[in-house]
């Protein structure tokens, strides 16, 4: 735990961190003021259904500093449970909140992963967006393996107070707790679609369908295969309803 200001609970035996938005700028400030790295997991539904089988990915969650629910599915498992009801964030308005902050201060951030053409657009944009926010270095995931190391020693030698991590970085969100110990003090966040939305490239869900739980509808046209999180949303009632009839 952060500090007194976030309450851990577990949701299906996975950790989800309540933080209300009005704490959010002391819990951030505690986490980069320690001299400590601090991953920070934005969790959907899906993320909560696989830290429960796969050893890394659960080993990953346990360990961050913060989880924040993104799902509307996590918060209902969780009032289902008669847990805590953690605040749900939009991803991108978490992380839009977050460089605020860091901005305020007068702190810096590292950009990798995404594509050449997105990073330079969304590095272009948060300078515009967040004057006040020194972006320290950007790499695209656009690179061979073996310059792994060279981009990890960038990192290390800039010493951002974020390291804001997109797609196609080898390991996804995993390569944070992988390669962490490398770095120095700060935080870290993997978000998928971070930089091609920053870039203006992909769209954020509407926020109407977002309060209702709905934003799936709003990735379907693009991804038609997500439709069949169905059955994993069939499966999730399955566990929860198991572990409450448990409890009594």
């Amino acid at each position: 735990m952060v500090n007194d200001r976030v309450k851990r609970i577990n949701v299906l035996r996975v950790p989800v961190d309540i933080v209300a938005p009005e704490d959010l700028e002391e819990v951030i400030k505690a986490m980069y003021s320690d001299g400590k790295n601090h991953q920070i997991v934005l969790l959907s539904t899906a993320d909560l259904m696989r830290a429960r089988r796969s050893g890394e990915f659960r080993s990953m969650i346990a360990g961050a500093s913060l989880v924040v629910p993104i799902s509307m599915a996590i918060v209902r498992t969780a009032r289902f449970q008669r847990r805590p009801v953690p605040y749900r964030y939009e991803p991108f308005d978490f992380i839009v909140r977050l460089l605020s902050i860091l901005e305020r201060w007068g702190k810096s951030a590292y950009l990798f992963g995404g594509s050449p053409k997105s990073l330079v657009k969304a590095t272009k944009n948060l300078k515009t967006t967040f004057p006040g926010l020194r972006i320290v270095g950007s790499h695209s995931a656009r690179i061979h393996r073996t310059y792994l190391p060279r981009i990890v020693e960038a990192i290390r030698k800039a010493s951002p107070t974020l390291l804001l991590v997109g797609r196609g970085v080898p390991g996804s969100e995993r390569w944070i707790p992988r390669t962490m110990k490398q770095f120095n003090a700060g935080l870290q966040l993997w978000c998928s679609d971070v930089f091609d939305v920053f870039a203006e490239r992909r769209s954020r869900p509407p926020e109407a369908l977002f309060k209702r739980g709905l934003e799936w509808l709003h990735y379907a046209p693009r991804h038609p295969w997500i439709v069949l999180r169905i059955f994993m949303m069939m499966w999730l009632k399955t566990v929860s309803l198991w572990y409450r009839l448990r409890r009594k």
